[in-house]
């Protein structure tokens, strides 16, 4: 669905879910892309800031409707949930129908598609405006044929102990460190809030599960014209969710160098009743084992999510013990930022310890 190419001004919706987990898709686009949000829309947080629930976005206000967002301005409603399952709320289908009746452009990153909904569709085309889902993959994906070991660019791939515990973010912060230092560097997304602030990528999770390696070493080829390129992790190779879509990205991706992505104080993986969160060092071999049979990688590098933590000398004194205890560099690229990683991917790689093809 096509509308104008106006400038992109949002409201988030959060309805009834505006914390940083649930959110984190409206969490990243106010972390990465400020300046195109107008306000979140969540009746029950009406008055509130977005900064007070979120961490990030202060100063953009909650609003109650959609009417009150495009009196700010709003031209845009922007989805701001990744559920799991990805399947849109039932309650929420009249506010988008009324934001579209609103004329306003829609963006949605579930995996229920939108511009397939006749109802959505119908009413996208009665009134001029765009429905983009973030999601939805190519439809010329092939298998992969293992072409990603002989490119000639730097992989840097995040992965992680658990889902959402800090994998785009830390590409993301990476990817800058790496850039302000003249680095030809590039920022791979993988997931629905990567794409949707960097403009590209494929939604990996929505691939069928034979295309998602090939799929991964199409991106591998397309961005062959950069040196380098920090990968955006989804899941965790241990969960027993979002596991195949984490192994089909290792292979397709090929990676040279991983950094390993941990939320501290999580004992349960998310999304799970009794799946006991593994220990970083078991990850860490577990990822480098899994990697070595198609293309060794290393893991070069820790990211600490220390969202719990609100005294920041336990923060450094929790990045501390993790460096003593896995001898890796450690940081929270949030609290801390991402250079110490950028400079662990530059000394792997500068010394030549990645491995070639073999």
């Amino acid at each position: 669905m096509r509308g104008s190419d106006k400038p992109r001004r949002c409201v988030i919706l959060t309805e009834g879910q505006t914390h940083p987990t649930p959110a984190k898709t409206a969490a990243g686009f106010l972390r990465y892309c400020p300046e195109q949000a107008v306000a979140l829309l969540d009746s029950q947080q009406a008055g509130r800031d977005s900064g007070e629930l979120l961490g990030v976005g202060h100063g953009v206000p909650i609003v109650a409707d959609v009417a009150a967002a495009c009196r700010l301005g709003a031209n845009t409603l922007l989805i701001g949930i990744t559920p799991a399952g990805g399947q849109l709320p039932q309650a929420w289908r009249a506010l988008i129908l009324e934001a579209i009746n609103l004329r306003m452009d829609v963006i949605s990153g579930l995996h229920t598609i939108l511009s397939e909904d006749a109802e959505f569709r119908q009413a996208a085309v009665d009134h001029g405006v765009r429905i983009t889902d973030l999601r939805l993959p190519p439809k010329d994906l092939e298998v992969n044929r293992c072409r990603s070991a002989g490119s000639k660019t730097f992989r840097i791939h995040t992965v992680g102990t658990d889902c959402n515990c800090g994998k785009k973010v830390t590409a993301l912060e990476v990817n800058r460190s790496l850039k302000s230092r003249g680095v030809r560097s590039e920022f791979i997304a993988t997931g629905q809030t990567g794409i949707l602030i960097s403009g590209k990528g494929i939604a990996m999770d929505r691939v069928i599960a034979d295309f998602i390696s090939g799929a991964a070493e199409r991106l591998v080829l397309e961005n062959e014209t950069f040196d380098f390129l920090v990968i955006e992790g989804q899941g965790s190779l241990a969960h027993p969710l979002y596991s195949g879509v984490t192994l089909g990205m290792l292979h397709g991706f090929a990676p040279q160098a991983l950094i390993l992505c941990h939320q501290v104080g999580r004992t349960i993986m998310r999304g799970t009743t009794d799946t006991p969160m593994p220990s970083m060092k078991t990850m860490i071999d577990l990822y480098e084992r899994i990697s070595a049979p198609v293309f060794p990688a290393r893991v070069v590098g820790v990211a600490l999510n220390l969202m719990t933590l609100t005294d920041e000398q336990q923060a450094l004194d929790e990045i501390k013990r993790v460096e003593d205890q896995l001898q890796l560099p450690t940081t929270d690229v949030i609290r801390f930022g991402a250079d110490k990683l950028a400079e662990a991917v530059l000394d792997f790689h500068q010394k030549g310890q990645a491995h070639s093809c073999r």
